[in-house]
């Protein structure tokens, strides 16, 4: 009973160790399994990448900046004088010529005064020739020494109040005759006239502010815009040269053109609060496309960079070097290659240092390299090898999927056969 006892132990002890044994052996077979697997990994295939070449090329170099349609001139006419409103001669929204006649205030009142202005003319001027023959008289008396000298000095004073008076009553005509003008009210300028703010029949003052019509001169037109400081000299630099700057507007979402004008004024003074300065394009806007007072986006064209290096847009990436890009080498690898970037179409990228013309760069599948990375350039075979790739998955796809639609009918016919063995 004791060596019974004392045997069962032992296998214990020896299924123990077996087990050990046996779970060490997995763990190693998995390790090793793992370390193959990892090496593997790390030669897997090259990287199918498109490839570009750097170019010489010409780059415009310009600066885009919101700007707002300012019109050349606004006005809003006035009456300059009170009276009633008998004619409004103009069409809302009508284009009108400078000096066009637009309303017409009720003018009687304003003729009367010049006929009473030129009734007080004449008869003050009867009374300065008079008073001119008295001196005529009075000179010839004088000049016998028959008359006083206070009489004679008396009627020189006269004369010349009479001719002030006369001059008083031409000077009254004469405003009468511009009142008479004011009631024909024209065109300051030419442009397109807004909505009627007042209508036939109403009286109107002079000391109305809302007046009568507004008139806004859309052809030519202008846009106002800001740039920075920092863009400011080389603008300066090719104004100052006798260029001709051209300025680009668009819509408001950048979708399409609207119209070219050129740059022809700058102002005098930079705004301190945002380190900006005004400046002010000109365009000639015959077919209307800019309204007044709409936001464009302005693009400023500056300079145009010649012979530059040119590399496509999506070559350039930015990371923790900096910008760079993927240099491919002579073995089919890849670097990180640091770059100094100039200025950008959208397209193509200025490249100021770090490449030659002629370097090839990785433009698609940039996301999957690292440095010293193996690539294999996209082709047009290996494009057509990988679509026939996909189409054979997707073939076997869905045979896969019809298989596994009648699977289960085949294993319920082999479930007996597997029961009788």
């Amino acid at each position: 009973m004791s060596e019974g006892v004392s045997r069962q132990p032992k296998h214990s002890r020896r299924g123990l160790i077996l087990f050990v044994v046996v779970v060490l052996a997995l763990i190693a077979l998995v390790v090793v399994h793992l370390l193959t697997q990892k090496k593997r990994t790390h030669a897997a295939a090259p990287m199918i990448v498109t490839v570009a070449k750097a170019r010489l090329g010409s780059m415009p170099v310009t600066l885009s900046e919101l700007g707002t349609v300012t019109p050349i001139a606004t006005v809003t006419v006035l009456p300059e004088l009170s009276g009633y409103l008998t004619t409004v001669a103009y069409r809302e929204g009508q284009e009108v010529q400078k000096g066009q006649f637009l309303a017409q205030i009720d003018p009687r009142q304003y003729e009367i005064d010049k006929q009473q202005a030129e009734a007080s003319l004449a008869k003050d001027s009867a009374l300065l020739a008079q008073a001119r023959a008295a001196l005529a008289r009075y000179t010839q008396l004088d000049e016998r020494k028959s008359i006083a000298e206070q009489t004679y000095a008396d009627q020189q004073f006269l004369v010349q109040q009479d001719e002030a008076v006369v001059k008083t009553d031409q000077a009254m005509i004469a405003q009468y005759d511009l009142d008479l003008v004011y009631c024909h009210i024209v065109a300051p300028v030419s442009g397109k006239v807004g909505l009627r703010l007042v209508d036939p029949g109403n009286y109107v003052t002079a000391s109305s502010s809302t007046g009568i019509v507004v008139i806004t001169t859309v052809k030519p037109t202008t846009v106002e815009f800001t740039v920075p400081q920092d863009s400011l000299d080389a603008v300066m630099q090719r104004l100052n040269a006798g260029a001709t700057l051209q300025v680009t507007a668009y819509s408001s979402d950048n979708a399409r053109q609207i119209a070219t004008g050129t740059l022809y004024a700058v102002s005098n003074q930079m705004a301190t609060a945002t380190g900006t300065v005004t400046l002010r394009a000109t365009f000639p806007n015959d077919d209307e496309a800019l309204f007044p007072n709409e936001f464009v986006n302005i693009k400023l064209l500056v300079d145009t960079m010649q012979n530059a290096v040119l590399v496509p847009t999506p070559a350039v990436q930015s990371g923790a070097p900096g910008d760079f890009v993927y240099l491919v080498n002579a073995d089919n690898s890849v670097s990180v290659h640091k770059v100094k970037l100039g200025p950008s179409n959208g397209a193509d990228t200025v490249i100021l240092s770090g490449l030659s013309a002629g370097d090839d760069v990785v433009t698609d599948g940039t996301d999957r390299l690292n440095d010293g990375a193996k690539i294999r350039t996209a082709t047009a075979n290996s494009a057509a090898a990988d679509g026939a790739a996909s189409q054979s998955a997707t073939a076997f796809h869905h045979h896969k999927r019809a298989r596994g639609a009648s699977e289960p009918a085949a294993v319920s016919e082999g479930a007996p056969a597997n029961a009788a063995s």
